[in-house]
């Protein structure tokens, strides 16, 4: 008989997740569309599944053709970041649609109707990949995708791209990048750090994701108030923003980040792609000022494309700009060739 035995490992702790009430979301303005849902692996060695919303809007039978569009339909998949939810959208993807593109916007893991793991230490930069990758590009299935992708959108959209660039046809940029931790944060290193202090010290209370989207636009002291409740519908209380509080730590800010090994690796695939790759920055965004040459400068499909600085235009441009950069990446589309290339 052995006396000493192995001693057994104790099976993994499920992952703790709150879901938002279905309630919080009704009557929004401005937002008619269906919920749509996939699930994906939690990664928590318990088997937990968590629940991750999309939008999929497609033009209705015979739209094309109304359009002349049959013919240059496109999938176009649109990313929000932190702390807003695919109700950025909602000005933005009807007139795609009416140009012939089926729409897709999911929301990230922990915003919006997805659901929301509690422990910060749950949202890591890889975790997010991980899920955002098995919701995209395995549970969907999407191809010949075009990326239009805002914030946090492009730090995960964009490492996305340059693990999978077979499913891409062209990216817009719309006020992000992909920092590896290696260079200074840049003329809006202030902003950043207060918004970095802002979302550890504010109280719940006073820690309000409207707050921080009305701050980023120009129309902050007109946005309707029911806008301004949209965007905090998915969380009721503190138990629900432990991704918004946790996503400014995750922002790589030295060379040995967790992150950062990865992200140097997919910076060596996007120098390679010829792509069609366009920015639309907005000329007020607090962190770049309308700078997008950290990647129109560096991606090869970017060179020679027809980038928009929009004039008066915040962080969250789409809230003063949903029409504009809806035409901006219409156009693009009807203008660029399908498919991926390298330099």
């Amino acid at each position: 008989m052995n006396e000493n035995p192995t001693p057994s490992t104790p099976p993994a702790k499920p992952m703790a997740v709150v879901r938002t009430p279905d309630e919080r979301f009704g009557g929004l303005p401005d937002f008619p569309f269906a919920p749509h849902y996939v699930t994906v692996a939690a990664g928590d060695g318990a088997g937990t599944r968590l629940r991750v919303h999309h939008l999929d809007e497609r033009p209705a039978d015979g739209a094309a053709a109304e359009s002349g569009a049959e013919s240059g339909a496109e999938t176009i998949v649109l990313l929000h970041g932190n702390p807003s939810w695919s109700y950025l959208w909602r000005h933005v993807i009807p007139p795609l649609v009416a140009a012939g593109h089926r729409c897709v916007a999911p929301d990230l893991v922990g915003f919006g109707r997805s659901d929301k793991p509690v422990a910060r230490l749950a949202h890591s930069y890889q975790s997010h990949t991980d899920w955002l990758r098995e919701a995209l590009l395995d549970r969907l299935d999407l191809t010949d995708v075009t990326l239009v992708c805002h914030d946090w959108g492009g730090a995960l959209g964009l490492r996305l791209l340059a693990e999978h660039p077979d499913r891409f046809r062209r990216v817009v940029a719309v006020n992000t990048g992909l920092d590896t931790g290696e260079k200074d944060l840049g003329p809006g290193w202030q902003h950043l750090a207060r918004w970095f202090q802002f979302s550890q010290r504010a109280y719940p209370e006073t820690f309000r994701p409207s707050g921080v989207v009305a701050a980023g636009s120009a129309s902050a002291g007109v946005l309707d108030p029911a806008v301004l409740a949209a965007y905090d519908a998915p969380f009721p209380d503190e138990e629900y923003l432990a991704g918004v509080r946790q996503f400014p730590l995750i922002i790589p800010i030295s060379p040995d980040d967790p992150a950062s090994e990865a992200l140097r690796g997919a910076w060596r695939v996007l120098e390679t792609l010829t792509l069609p790759f366009l920015c639309v920055f907005g000329a007020e965004d607090s962190v770049s000022g309308g700078d997008h040459t950290a990647l129109s400068a560096r991606v090869p499909g970017a060179h020679g494309q027809p980038h928009a600085v929009l004039e008066g235009a915040g962080h969250f441009l789409q809230e003063d700009w949903g029409g504009e950069l809806a035409a901006l990446v219409a156009d693009f589309v009807r203008s660029t060739p399908a498919g991926v290339g390298t330099a």
